[in-house]
């Protein structure tokens, strides 16, 4: 999406920046994981097709996908390179041509020394308000496998709520509708968020 080519969005555990070509060797690495590949419902991709899924994710306006940084990471070493201090991405599908307003939000933690410190929780927040404020956004949708039960306990947590189970895909559908409630309760728990310019690896202040 070239929305948010251009955007960083500054947390306390992560930074989410857009997907880059450079980004994609380190993502290539993860995905060549047997276990990531079950977990996303992914086929292993060869370098030069996951160069050419980056440039569709960035051109595609029904896809926002930001890149998860360890924060603590990018902020500990001046001229630390983004590659270095990757976690995983955060994805934003909005396929229903019937409804515009809902999203479906995914979230990969993919560096084992990152799971486990709420890297995941704070990206999907921080989406999901991004969504809401930048893109309408009014429902989302989670599609997560169902041996997956750390994702389902962390969307249950977010207040989403299971709505399907489908034996075919072995997943099940977890919803989130945002009421004026929803919003500004999403509003309070993302308020320490910062959004900054992003280009070209640069950080400038907006």
């Amino acid at each position: 999406m070239r929305l948010n080519e251009n955007v960083l969005l500054l947390g306390k555990k992560v930074v989410l920046v857009p997907y880059t070509s450079e980004h994609v060797p380190r993502y290539h690495e993860w995905m060549k994981s047997e276990e990531l590949q079950r977990l996303t419902a992914s086929e292993p991709l060869t370098l030069e097709q996951e160069y050419s899924m980056q440039r569709s994710w960035r051109d595609d306006a029904d896809k926002c996908t930001f890149i998860v940084l360890d924060a603590e990471k990018w902020w500990a070493r001046p001229g630390t390179t983004e590659e270095s201090c990757m976690a995983g991405d955060v994805n934003l599908f909005l396929t229903d041509s019937e409804d515009p307003s809902l999203g479906e939000i995914e979230v990969m933690i993919a560096e084992p020394s990152c799971r486990g410190k709420g890297f995941g929780t704070e990206a999907v927040l921080m989406m999901m308000s991004y969504g809401v404020t930048k893109l309408g956004l009014t429902k989302f949708e989670a599609k997560i496998g169902q041996g997956n039960e750390p994702s389902i306990r962390m969307f249950r947590k977010l207040h989403f709520e299971q709505v399907a189970v489908s034996s075919v895909f072995q997943e099940v559908t977890l919803r989130l509708t945002v009421t004026e409630h929803e919003r500004q309760w999403l509003l309070e728990q993302t308020s320490h968020v910062e959004e900054k310019r992003y280009r070209d690896g640069l950080l400038e202040s907006c």
